[in-house]
């Protein structure tokens, strides 16, 4: 009898006994990101991380009260892991390594791009309101509506910044929940965007708006690429003080690669460092997608409302360069494909630009051009970020 026992005992201890369909849906899902990942070359160094994730974090533990070991567990390894995420933490280190691994000569150079990175928070702005329209909560709806910039960092540190300014409250904690489906949605529209953009670009543009070719980008200085940064700090500080971990951030690696000086520890910030961060962020964001926490009628209206601000965005980027034209000499005017490098995938929307151009005109290179609203779409979410925390409170 107490063999018996001891092998029931047993059994009970294994996820066997204690899956349920939830756990094995959340499972399949994670292996089929594996497989997308690593068949199709989606995203790897994000996906594979995230996938692994969702996988170890959805093993059923033998008892209620070790339900949530791991993420969720106070003092487990994993829990210690994912205060990088719930503290904003990672999303600060990856800004600096971005800082440090770009040239913001193409803004710098033709300024008026910026413009462009503005129009397509107007994605943000949009999901924002319709995200309260379908009953979401201010803050949640703000956290929801992040989603339309396409940069899963920014996405996280808006969401671990609402919920630790609600704290312990039912309302922090419900915000806290939204971390998993969010960051996994941005991610997932980040990694997406060769697929989602072309069609909507296509859609509003014409074929002689596709061949526009632009006026070649003037050589920067030295002096302006160590100057822009720091105006870019102070400007950033002052309008959205609350987006300062990231910017801040962001603009001090870019001080660090263009000084010419710290060469090492750009290197370090733009490789080592934002390798070591993106493993653990990817994988600590994907075990956080337990079944109980993750399958909610809200994760996947978060999904459709995050589409729904992609969608807006890009489309507002286009336009807004479209419109641009009507005020521009003819020499001067800008090819719309640029402008839906206004989302902050960096680089990737800007590499949906320039492959589109070549398609209509293979000698019609707009990599160049298309980084500006690019770079600019980053320091523009990251501003929308803080404008948003700075209002709800």
């Amino acid at each position: 009898m107490n063999t018996l026992q001891t092998l029931f005992s047993l059994w009970e201890d294994t996820g066997f006994h204690n899956a349920n369909w939830g756990n094995i849906g959340m499972i399949i899902v994670g292996m089929i990101l594996l497989f997308l990942s690593i068949r199709y070359s989606i995203k790897p160094l994000l996906l594979i991380p995230l996938s692994v994730g969702i996988v170890l974090g959805n093993i059923p533990f033998f008892h209620e009260a070790a339900y949530h070991i791991g993420i969720y567990q106070d003092g487990s390894v994993l829990n210690y892991l994912f205060l990088g995420v719930l503290k904003g933490i990672y999303p600060a280190l990856i800004f600096l390594g971005l800082g440090a691994m770009t040239d913001l000569s193409p803004l710098i150079s033709n300024p008026k791009l910026m413009l462009l990175g503005a129009a397509a928070q107007i994605g943000i702005f949009a999901t924002f309101l319709g995200a309260m329209v379908f009953g979401f909560p201010m803050p949640e709806s703000a956290a929801i509506a992040i989603i339309g910039a396409a940069d899963g960092n920014t996405a996280i540190f808006l969401t671990s910044q609402v919920a630790n300014t609600l704290g312990t409250s039912g309302e922090g904690m419900a915000v806290q929940s939204l971390i998993g489906p969010i960051a996994i949605a941005a991610y997932l529209y980040m990694a997406l965007v060769p697929v989602i953009q072309p069609p909507i670009m296509k859609l509003l543009t014409t074929k002689k708006e596709r061949l526009i070719r632009m006026k070649p980008s003037r050589t920067v200085s030295r002096f302006e690429k160590i100057l822009f940064p720091l105006l870019g700090l102070l400007l950033t500080a002052f309008v959205a003080p609350a987006s300062l971990p990231l910017l801040g951030m962001f603009f001090f690696g870019n001080i660090l690669k263009e000084s010419g000086l710290t060469k090492q520890l750009a290197t370090t910030a733009s490789t080592i460092m934002i390798d070591i961060v993106v493993i653990l962020i990817g994988f600590t964001v994907g075990a956080s997608t337990q079944a109980d926490v993750f399958l909610k009628w809200q994760s996947l209206l978060i999904f459709i409302l995050g589409a729904v601000a992609f969608m807006v965005a890009t489309a507002g980027g286009v336009v807004f360069a479209k419109v641009m034209n009507l005020f521009l000499k003819k020499e001067n005017r800008i090819n719309p494909l640029v402008g839906a490098a206004g989302v902050a995938a960096i680089p990737d929307s800007a590499k949906v630009a320039h492959e589109m151009g070549i398609k209509e005109d293979p000698t019609n290179h707009l990599i160049n051009h298309a980084m500006a609203p690019n770079i600019a779409g980053l320091i523009g979410s990251a501003i929308t970020a803080g404008l948003l925390l700075g209002f709800l409170f």
